[in-house]
């Protein structure tokens, strides 16, 4: 089970991140390179929650049913609630406060695989999955910045 923790400063708000960690538009899929607009599937979209499916077509295609929650502020939680790869209970934690004119994110990553391929992708995060999550982390934070 990958636990995955990293933290990042990038002159992007809190605000403009959590909107963007929250847009489940088409656009979704040029913004977050683990996400391709076939796998992306809207459920249902509130006020402070949103039931997503998304995926990428990583190892053959991952996908997961997420239930995003930013009710609390500065804070969007992202759990499994079914998966091609992932138990229910994985999840993604984004705290998001301000730094100076930008932000401070701290991500919590938590795969709990169940299925053979599942254990792959795991083996694969254990060995490089800090520096590849923070680098796609990374990758959205310079898109935004540059908009």
């Amino acid at each position: 089970m990958p636990r995955i923790e990293f933290d990042l400063t990038t002159p992007v708000a809190p605000d403009r991140f959590i909107a963007a960690l929250t847009d489940f538009s088409p656009a979704r899929a040029d913004l977050w390179p683990n996400v391709d607009l076939e796998h992306l599937k809207v459920h249902e979209v509130g006020p402070d929650s949103a039931d997503v499916t998304e995926g990428s077509s990583l190892a053959g295609g991952v996908w997961e049913r997420n239930r995003y929650d930013w009710s609390a502020p500065g804070t969007v939680r992202v759990e499994t609630i079914e998966s091609n790869t992932w138990r229910p209970g994985s999840s993604w934690l984004y705290q998001v406060e301000p730094a100076g004119t930008g932000s401070h994110i701290r991500v919590t990553v938590d795969r709990r695989p169940a299925t053979l391929r599942g254990q792959l992708v795991s083996a694969l995060l254990l060995v490089a999955g800090r520096r590849a999550l923070r680098g796609a982390t990374e990758q959205v934070l310079r898109k935004l910045a540059a908009q």
